[in-house]
C-alpha cells in the first residue's frame, strides 16, 4: 500500500519547486503565487493530509461531496467554489465555500447575492472570462467585462476580487501565453489583484504570464 502522505508531500514540494522556478523566470517573488488543491478526485482523508502539510486552499467543482471535504479542513483554511454555480444550489454554495472563482453569468451572481443576504454573509469572488472564445468554456468574452462588472458593483454582499479562466486543453505555448497573457491585461486594466490561471499541465507558464493563483490537481495526486 503507498506511503500517502511521502507521495503527497513529494508532489507538494515539486509543484512547489516549479511554481518557484516560474515565478523567478519572469522576476516575480515566489510567494506571489498561491496553490489552490483542487480535491475534486480524493476523499477527505486526503483533505486532512494536505492540510497537516501546510495546504491552506483548497477547492471544489461541485457542491455535491464538498461538505465532508470542507469539514476535514475547517477555517482557517479557504475553500475555493471553482465550477459552474447553478442557481438552485446558490444557497449551499454560500454557505459552504468562502470564494466563488466561477461567476460565469450576471443570474448568477443575482442569486448569490440573494442567498447572502438570507445568510448574513459576504463572499469573496472572481469573474470567469471566456478569453479563447471556446464553445466549451464558461465565462463572459472579455469585450463585455465592463458592463459586467458594472453590474456587479451593486451587489453588495459580492467583493469581486479578481478574473479566473481557463486555456484550451493541449493548447502550444503561444496559444496559452496569448490567453494567460489577456487575462492578465483584463485584470490590470481593471485594476483587479487576484489572477487565477494555470492547472496542471500549463500551469508553469500561467505562472511566468502574471497568474497569483494555479488550480492543481492531478499533479498532486500522481501515484496515489
Amino acid at each position: 500500500m503507498p506511503d500517502i502522505r511521502n507521495i503527497l508531500q513529494r508532489n507538494l514540494d515539486a509543484v512547489q519547486q516549479h511554481i518557484t522556478a516560474a515565478a523567478a523566470r519572469a522576476g516575480r517573488p515566489p510567494d506571489a503565487v498561491r496553490l489552490v488543491a483542487v480535491t475534486k478526485t480524493v476523499g477527505p482523508d486526503i483533505v486532512r493530509v494536505l492540510r497537516d502539510l501546510g495546504v491552506t486552499e483548497f477547492a471544489e467543482n461541485r457542491v455535491e461531496g464538498a461538505r465532508e471535504k470542507i469539514e476535514a479542513a475547517p477555517a482557517p483554511a479557504c475553500w475555493h467554489m471553482i465550477g459552474p454555480v447553478q442557481r438552485r444550489k446558490a444557497r449551499d454554495v454560500v454557505a459552504l465555500f468562502d470564494t466563488v472563482d466561477s461567476i460565469d453569468r450576471l443570474e448568477v451572481a443575482a442569486a448569490l447575492q440573494r442567498r447572502c443576504e438570507e445568510q448574513n454573509r459576504h463572499l469573496r469572488a472572481l469573474v470567469e472570462v471566456n478569453v479563447s472564445g471556446e464553445a466549451s468554456k464558461h465565462g463572459f468574452a472579455p469585450e463585455s467585462l465592463d458592463d459586467v462588472l458594472a453590474a456587479i458593483a451593486d451587489l453588495d454582499r459580492l467583493h469581486i476580487e479578481g478574473l479566473m479562466t481557463m486555456a484550451p486543453f493541449d493548447a502550444p505555448e503561444e496559444v496559452l501565453r496569448a490567453v494567460f497573457g489577456r487575462l492578465r491585461e483584463l485584470a490590470q486594466s481593471h485594476h483587479l489583484p487576484e489572477i487565477s490561471m494555470g492547472m496542471s499541465d500549463d500551469y508553469a507558464v500561467a505562472v511566468e504570464e502574471g497568474s497569483t493563483q494555479v488550480r492543481i490537481g492531478r499533479a498532486l495526486f500522481e501515484g496515489i
